[in-house]
């Protein structure tokens, strides 16, 4: 405690001892997941077992507790029992769907950016799609047939947007379908205007058919110029 005119006041953990906290609850958690004793789902020892550990405070404890929740390793959840406290989540692409949309916002970064982004890592994907003869066609062909039937642009970018997801995923590559739903989910309000400004979803639909049998035919050379064909023509600018 502090004493200011008078009034005793808190005193705060020094800068150092926060970091120092947050450092020692994600190095915690790493060596655990690393031992196998702590996956997707599980919920973190409590504010006072993780204090009484890394010898530092609760509040210390708590406010790295919230920084990884905003981050989006953990989900809290408030209350007592055994429905209390934090739990490791599924979503690492989270974190990173708020910051691109914070960036395009304030223009940091632009659209041209992110449309080049997604350009390198889809064609990439679609490359190793077609080469690995053509996993999760099922779901592309599925997407397709739903954006035929999309009442609104809304309900077609919510099937454009499975369509590109299935062909991350058929390359096998977990990092590049987290990084690929973040830029997706960071951008799906500019889709929507996109298809908006377009009316006749013909030639998208045409895009993605090209794309989905260029990976049937294990064409990678195929696969990756239809993408290049079909960002160009849904993002011209």
């Amino acid at each position: 405690m502090s004493v200011v005119d008078g009034r005793r006041e808190p005193r705060r953990a020094p800068e150092g001892a926060r970091t120092r906290a947050f450092e020692e609850v994600l190095d915690r958690i790493e060596e655990r997941i690393a031992a196998g004793g702590l996956t997707v789902g599980d919920r973190l020892p409590g504010e006072r077992q993780l204090a009484e550990e890394l010898r530092v405070s609760r509040s210390s404890v708590r406010e790295a507790l919230r920084a990884l929740a905003t981050l989006g390793v953990v989900s809290s959840q408030v209350g007592r029992g055994p429905d209390a406290g934090a739990v490791l989540t599924s979503r690492p692409d989270s974190a990173l769907t708020e910051l691109l949309r914070l960036n395009l916002s304030l223009s940091t970064l632009t659209m041209r950016e992110v449309v080049d982004t997604r350009l390198m890592i889809e064609q990439w994907a679609a490359a190793r799609a077609a080469g690995d003869g053509g996993a999760a066609l099922g779901e592309m062909a599925q997407a397709v047939a739903a954006m035929d039937a999309a009442a609104t642009p809304e309900e077609f970018v919510a099937h454009d947007i499975a369509f590109h997801m299935a062909l991350a995923a058929a390359s096998g590559n977990r990092l590049t379908s987290a990084i690929m739903r973040a830029l997706r989910d960071a951008v799906r309000r500019y889709a929507v205007d996109a298809v908006r400004r377009l009316g006749d979803t013909a030639d998208l639909q045409a895009d993605h058919r090209r794309i989905l049998d260029a990976v049937c035919a294990r064409d990678a050379e195929a696969a990756t110029a239809a993408v290049a064909e079909h960002l160009a023509r849904a993002y011209p600018s």
